[in-house]
């Protein structure tokens, strides 16, 4: 089960991990937190589409169907409106009624329910920060966590279901220093423009969380960049998404990292050594004959 705040972030956090184990055969079930209603349109394109503009949150709920299709996952909502991301100085109060501002006390037993249905072995969201700090992706991070913790003990919401301990909680690592550096020297080697640049002289040298899982997604690149395409409204297809040649990134960084924060296996790695496989100590690996 992947947690996520809006449509089009599943396609770009953790979509080729997704599509790997979906292809290998799990169930895999994304979870969207509200309808990204308030988003804007991010593709150039499409920024004065009259059929969009008409009903854009008719069409992000398409997009994300075609996303989840092009990933071979199963999607549900959680029912929650976008909060939209404040700008300003001050910022602006948030809007009534939308998912940040929305109590623990209807939020998380909404994904309780949803955890104890599936009985999802992994779970992915996001860290204290949200990722970055959008209030719907900070607030995906509160809920997701209480709501493991809710679905584990019996006494919580026993309304919902029989209690369901998921065995291991990972957040999602994206876009760290490390990978940014990694592939924009590759690209400086073989002399094609890299689009992070500037994002590394205005970084420090921290790379700030700690991957502690590293799923190689290579042989997934085109389920993924196929759900971003999906999601139309918030991709430009010339953008930052698409700008790295693909057998570059195979090269120098062909993984999707995560950190492992609440677990009930036992380590299976000697300290250092990231796990290749989110399900280490689940499930028994094939054994092949000699």
């Amino acid at each position: 089960m992947a947690v996520h705040a809006h449509p089009d972030d599943e396609s770009s956090k953790g979509a080729g991990t997704m599509a790997r184990y979906a292809d290998e055969g799990a169930d895999v079930l994304v979870v969207t937190c509200t309808g990204g209603e308030r988003g804007d349109i991010l593709n150039p394109s499409l920024l004065h589409d009259p059929e969009v503009l008409a009903d854009l949150p008719a069409r992000r709920r398409l997009e994300m169907a075609a996303a989840a299709s092009a990933l071979g996952v199963r999607q549900t909502w959680l029912g929650f409106v976008d909060s939209g991301l404040p700008e300003g100085d001050p910022l602006p109060p948030l809007p009534e009624g939308c998912f940040a501002l929305t109590p623990l006390t209807e939020t998380v037993p909404a994904l309780v329910a949803l955890i104890r249905e599936f009985r999802p072995q992994v779970l992915l969201t996001y860290d204290e920060n949200g990722g970055y700090p959008h209030p719907d992706h900070i607030m995906t991070h509160v809920v997701s966590m209480a709501a493991v913790e809710a679905a584990a003990d019996p006494e919580q919401y026993p309304e919902l279901g029989a209690a369901w301990d998921v065995a291991k909680v990972y957040y999602h690592v994206s876009f760290r220093r490390s990978q940014m550096k990694a592939v924009h020297e590759a690209l400086v080697a073989r002399g094609l423009e890299s689009p992070f640049g500037s994002w590394l002289e205005d970084w420090d040298d921290h790379d700030g969380r700690a991957a502690t899982a590293r799923v190689d997604v290579a042989g997934y690149y085109p389920q993924r960049d196929a759900a971003l395409r999906a999601h139309a409204t918030q991709i430009d297809p010339d953008g930052f998404f698409f700008a790295v040649p693909r057998d570059v990134e195979a090269e120098i960084w062909p993984w999707e990292e995560f950190e492992l924060v609440r677990s009930t296996i036992p380590p299976t790695r000697p300290d250092g050594e990231p796990e290749e496989d989110l399900f280490e100590g689940i499930r028994t690996p094939v054994e092949v004959a000699p």
